[in-house]
């Protein structure tokens, strides 16, 4: 028997795949495919267990890719901020962005957007048609306040009919939600093929330029023991040039690089808001017209999208609402879970908005779009680091949150394999539900694009749907456990749908998630 403390359940209706749709990647005018739900509400527990089976939502549609028939397979990825490091490119954009907010620096040349730029659009590209079809609807059935309402008094009077199996009603102070501790990865150690990665047996490779280095250092110290000469100091003698020159060789810490001191006369100003997606926040509300603008600027001149497609109900549907029920439980951040809007200000005017979802053990990106105007500074990369500082610094206080979640990655789509640069990071199985790094699963990648990374034959997923008759279903203004439901139901089809709704949702979801039916 399933409780609610503290706020609503989720409530989804359950759409299963029937076509195949264009993919936005590839282009294949039948080639995807996806089984999706519209969450009318969703609990922010509900969902990170959803993205962790393979589910992401785009809007108040949370989907999840039929992953061995579609024709681009789309496997949810994960960085691992705690461990990160940028890369030498990562740094280049970072210095990139100090430059031009000290002095005005602008790159010379023509400004390539970097790969994150322009395919950061991986929110169901190819089923919006899909999603209009269903948005409207549910706009005809969506859940009036009276109706989420009747969760707390039909639940009591319901059990009239049912008394012994009709679920209670979610007034009843009950246990909280699991804990939905992340999976764990799977660690797979095996000995690189000769010229596959590196060998941990032997030293680590170094540049010619710094073993000259060395040799030098060496020379000078027998010729000079004293250490007085081009700074050098010998061995046992205190530290002072050479040791300081050391210090700089560790890597500076991404803190270090985004948030580096300015001079007092800096050109330009950046600062980065963090605001509710809720028109009931007056910040969202008043920068609300700037950001439309901005969504249209990006969507024409970055996909080159109509403009009378690019229109304030569709920027409303996808990137201004969400299903996410906001929380701000004690031991959580201090900004509360639920979905934000991440404005980038440069010198009072929104350059770019990353759309974020804050989750219990999750920072995980959305959407981004931005002034194309400020392509040269690589936004989109620049805004994936800072999302993963954040992601750091949401850690602090709520230790379990220590994840960066980009989305999906598709190795078979050459321009959506940028994500597998933010490392370390980890692909999630799609047959177990088990996390794997990326490492060990782009190898079977290269042979096949549907893939198990998981190598352990006897593994299942661990929270598979085992008994669908405690799956809880909204049904006539009444909860109850679907053994009640089938009993009242002939249609076959409806029985195999709730049953492919429990196998893709899994045990924990199907018994706290309400699936609305008619």
């Amino acid at each position: 028997m399933a409780f609610w403390a503290g706020g609503s359940p989720s409530i989804v209706d359950y759409f299963p795949s029937e076509d195949f749709y264009r993919c936005g990647y590839c282009k294949n005018e039948l080639g995807s495919r996806s089984n999706g739900m519209w969450a009318h509400s969703m609990t922010v527990q509900d969902y990170q267990d959803l993205i962790d089976r393979g589910w992401r939502r785009s809007g108040k549609y949370v989907y999840k890719p039929v992953m061995n028939q579609t024709c681009c397979p789309q496997y949810t990825i994960r960085c691992r901020p705690l461990q990160f490091q940028p890369s030498k490119s990562h740094k280049k954009v970072l210095k990139k962005m100090l430059k031009f907010l000290a002095k005005g620096e602008i790159p010379k040349g023509s400004c390539k957007d970097e790969p994150m730029d322009s395919t950061v659009d991986d929110a169901v590209v190819g089923d919006f048609a899909l999603i209009n079809k269903l948005d409207i609807q549910c706009d005809l059935k969506t859940l009036s306040d009276d109706l989420k309402e009747s969760l707390e008094s039909e639940g009591k009077n319901s059990k009239k009919e049912e008394p012994h199996e009709l679920l209670q009603s979610q007034d009843f102070v009950g246990e909280k939600l699991a804990s939905g501790e992340p999976s764990h990865s799977v660690k797979v150690h095996t000995v690189p093929k000769p010229g596959k990665g590196a060998d941990l047996s032997k030293p680590p490779c170094r540049k010619a330029k710094e073993i000259r280095k060395e040799r030098k250092r060496l020379k000078l110290m027998q010729q000079n023991p004293a250490g007085e000469h081009e700074g050098f100091q010998a061995q046992g003698q205190p530290p002072s040039l050479f040791p300081a020159k050391a210090k700089s060789n560790q890597p500076k810490a991404l803190e270090d690089l985004i948030f580096e001191s300015l001079p007092e006369n800096a050109s330009h100003k950046l600062e980065v808001r963090l605001v509710p997606v809720s028109f009931e926040d007056p910040e969202f509300k008043s920068s609300f017209s700037q950001s439309f603008s901005l969504y249209v600027k990006y969507q024409v001149a970055i996909h080159q999208d109509p403009p009378d497609e690019c229109g304030k109900t569709e920027f409303t549907r996808f990137l201004c609402t969400s299903p996410l029920e906001a929380e701000t439980p004690p031991n959580g951040p201090d900004c509360g879970y639920g979905s934000f809007h991440q404005q980038y200000w440069l010198d009072g005017k929104i350059i770019a908005v990353g759309v974020i979802d804050i989750l219990p053990n999750c920072v995980s990106s959305v959407y981004l779009y931005y002034d194309p105007d400020y392509s040269f500074l690589s936004l989109g990369v620049y805004s994936a680091l800072r999302e993963i500082a954040f992601t750091r610094q949401l850690h602090e206080k709520t230790s379990q949150l220590s994840y960066y979640y980009m989305g999906f990655y598709i190795h078979s789509c050459p321009k959506m394999k940028y994500k597998g640069q933010y490392r370390p990071s980890d692909l999630l199985c799609p047959e177990t539900y088990v996390w794997v790094p990326i490492e060990q699963c782009l190898p079977s990648l290269e042979n096949s694009k549907y893939c198990r990374f998981n190598q352990d034959p006897e593994a299942v997923d661990e929270d598979r749907s085992t008994e669908p008759d405690r799956l809880q279903v909204f049904h006539k203004r009444a909860i109850m456990p679907y053994r009640v439901y089938k009993k009242h139901q002939k249609d076959p089809s409806e029985e195999a749908a709730v049953l492919q709704y429990a196998s893709l949702v899994g045990q924990k979801c199907s018994e706290r998630m309400l699936l609305f039916r008619n």
